[in-house]
């Protein structure tokens, strides 16, 4: 699983629409790339909304929020979530 500095180099460096959002609305790209980061492991997994919402026990419309960058989430939510996709939520401070 990539780092959200992974992710958030690779999708600044290689498209400037992205690094003008960033720049203009950092709060709201948050969301965008925390969203993508879960669909795309979701994804590679092969597990559809409706199967990660059964693992995570919420419903179908809870993970596409999440994914469509519509809901602020809370850190129990994506440890919830890390762990139903099998992986290990870090946090750090800089």
């Amino acid at each position: 699983m990539k780092t959200y500095k992974q992710y958030k180099s690779e999708k600044i460096n290689t498209n400037p629409l992205v690094f003008d959002k960033y720049q203009d609305e950092y709060e709201e790209f948050k969301l965008h790339v925390i969203g993508e980061m879960i669909k795309e492991e979701r994804t590679k997994a092969n597990l559809s909304q409706e199967e990660l919402a059964e693992k995570v026990h919420t419903k179908k419309t809870a993970i596409s929020r999440i994914e469509k960058h519509c809901e602020d989430v809370k850190l129990s939510t994506l440890i919830k979530v890390s762990r139903a996709l099998g992986k290990t939520l870090e946090l750090s401070f800089k």
